[in-house]
């Protein structure tokens, strides 16, 4: 990745990361665990979920989430797990809760990944320290009606695009999946993401997205 590559551009890569982090994870299996963005510990020091949820949102001392919806999900566990790896071996200690749907906060997260030297936030940690996570959170993530996400995504550009964003692009349709719309090179940014018409573009927006697909365009 360059370093021209924003965190939402980072983000977007999740709909081909199942392809690679099969690669990712074996490489990481040969490299270093240390996240370099405040130290890491052995995998086995990550505490176990409880059972119950916990009064308070804030993060417990042990790394893990502080909430759980009442009752179990394949998908969230699998994201409280890629959570904890986060944070613990990949040293996010303020890496945030998933919603109660499951789905990571795309916000908070891009948030963190904008700071120096910590791109790897929205993409599975240094060297891929979680990407075995990743994978099993998206193998666990219920399917998505494509159609549906498509409309939103589409509604989203336009609204962009009516907020002064004239480059954001429109989402498109592949193989019967939903591909999403933004900047045109991801990879080599044309659409400033910091500017202030594009973050009171993005807030004035946010509601056209549906759940899951905040951290996609």
């Amino acid at each position: 990745m360059t370093p021209k590559t924003t965190p939402r551009a980072a983000a977007r890569l999740r709909l081909t990361a199942l392809a690679v982090l099969p690669v990712l994870a074996f490489s990481a299996a040969c490299g270093s665990g240390d996240d370099g963005a405040g130290g890491a510990r052995k995998s086995e020091d990550i505490a176990s979920v409880p059972e119950t949820a916990a009064p308070s949102p804030s993060t417990k001392a042990d790394g893990g989430p502080s909430t759980r919806p009442a009752g179990k999900s394949a998908f969230y566990d699998a994201q409280l797990a890629y959570v904890r790896c986060m944070r613990v071996k990949g040293g996010y200690k303020d890496y945030p809760d998933p919603k109660l749907s499951g789905h990571l906060d795309w916000a908070k997260v891009d948030e963190i990944a904008s700071r120096p030297g910590q791109m790897e936030a929205a993409k599975g940690g240094k060297n891929g320290v979680c990407v075995t996570e990743l994978q099993k959170v998206m193998l666990a993530e219920p399917e998505r009606d494509q159609q549906k996400d498509y409309e939103s995504m589409l509604a989203h550009a336009t609204c962009m695009r009516d907020h002064g964003v004239s480059r954001f692009a429109n989402p498109t349709m592949s193989g019967g999946n939903a591909q999403p719309g933004g900047d045109p090179n991801p990879a080599s940014p044309t659409i400033d993401s910091h500017s202030p018409v594009y973050k009171a573009a993005r807030e004035a927006c946010a509601t056209k997205l549906l759940d899951g697909l905040d951290g996609m365009q």
